[in-house]
């Protein structure tokens, strides 16, 4: 089985800086990996933040950003008018959609509550089959480790099909993650099981 080729590869991250400057620094990493590598980036569209740093080290590198964000953030003035494309769209709903659109596969990084409901919800589309595109996590200074740790936990209670690890690909290095993206193989969709079933 042939792997891959990424055209487009989505990125959730926050909008603003965060804690530990290593953040930063693997935002602005991604971004130039991706678009050394002929990859365009897909995100939220933000000027500010690792959004930002993400899409400016990407076009720094001569790589194509495209940015997705709803009307009223844009007149919020947040949104990056200097990228390749920045995409207006009614609602948060409609966001999420296009972005998953447009993306091959999907990478989050360190960030907050929407940047967790991004995640989420790609990841739930995946399980139940809505796509098979490869959801990736881009760890920096462990900062995920307690979302796994829940995963882990979710499994051992029978509430998670299968394992994270069945479908999810974690790294801190960027480039190590953008090859397990390719390597990725989903697992095989089940349907969910009545009681009583086998």
């Amino acid at each position: 089985m042939s792997q891959p080729t990424f055209s487009r590869i989505a990125v959730y991250c926050a909008s603003n800086d965060g804690a530990h400057p290593g953040f930063v620094a693997t935002a602005r990493a991604l971004g130039t990996l991706l678009a050394e590598r002929g990859v365009t980036v897909v995100y939220g569209g933000g000027r500010t933040g690792l959004m930002g740093a993400l899409a400016d080290s990407a076009l720094a590198a001569g790589g194509d950003v495209i940015g997705v964000m709803p009307h009223g953030l844009v007149q919020r003035e947040v949104a990056h008018h200097g990228i390749s494309s920045l995409q207006i769209v009614d609602s948060m709903h409609d966001r999420k959609a296009r972005i998953a659109e447009m993306a091959d596969a999907f990478i989050m990084m360190p960030g907050g509550i929407g940047t967790l409901e991004e995640f989420f919800e790609t990841w739930t589309w995946a399980q139940l089959g809505v796509h098979q595109k490869p959801v990736g996590v881009l760890d920096v200074q462990g900062f995920w480790d307690p979302l796994f740790t829940m995963l882990d936990r979710l499994e051992q209670a029978q509430f998670l099909r299968g394992t994270p690890r069945d479908w999810l690909v974690r790294s801190d290095d960027p480039a190590l993650l953008l090859a397990q993206l390719h390597a990725f193989t989903p697992p095989h969709v089940r349907r969910w099981l009545r009681p009583g079933e086998s």
